[in-house]
């Protein structure tokens, strides 16, 4: 059985391919409504325990993932299971680190790296992928 996320609900991506994804700021509080299945948390230092599974990637604030090949495959993992699951990808304020994941798994969506950066900022948030550095990362994932 598919459970994915309303695509209306706040914070959540439409990728081409109709994955949805929710992406938010772990600062803020949890949205109202049914709770992920499948978490990455994008932070320098281990979240809080949640009652759901998920993955941490250290990851500091204004920076990049420590590790790039357990990053690529989170990311994959979190793009499979957006398929049918609700998926939840969040760092502090949802906008960098998550911006620049989420633009990631629109390049493994289909979306050419170029153009990757745009279709977040354009259907996720305004400001996301806040850092030269970031926006590189996105132009160079591989997937």
């Amino acid at each position: 059985m598919i459970t994915t996320w309303e695509p209306t609900a706040t914070g959540v991506l439409r990728l081409p391919s109709g994955r949805l994804v929710r992406g938010r700021g772990l600062r803020h509080p949890l949205p109202d409504g049914p709770r992920p299945a499948f978490a990455l948390y994008l932070l320098g230092r281990r979240p809080p325990s949640v009652d759901w599974e998920h993955r941490w990637l250290r990851w500091p604030d204004f920076w990049l993932p420590s590790d790039r090949g357990a990053t690529a495959d989170a990311f994959r993992e979190a793009w499979a299971r957006a398929g049918s699951e609700r998926v939840e990808i969040a760092c502090g304020g949802g906008r960098g680190r998550t911006g620049t994941a989420l633009a990631c798994l629109a390049v493994l969506d289909g979306v050419p790296n170029d153009q990757a950066v745009a279709y977040v900022r354009e259907h996720y948030a305004a400001h996301a992928v806040e850092t030269p550095w970031q926006r590189r990362f996105v132009a160079r994932f591989q997937g």
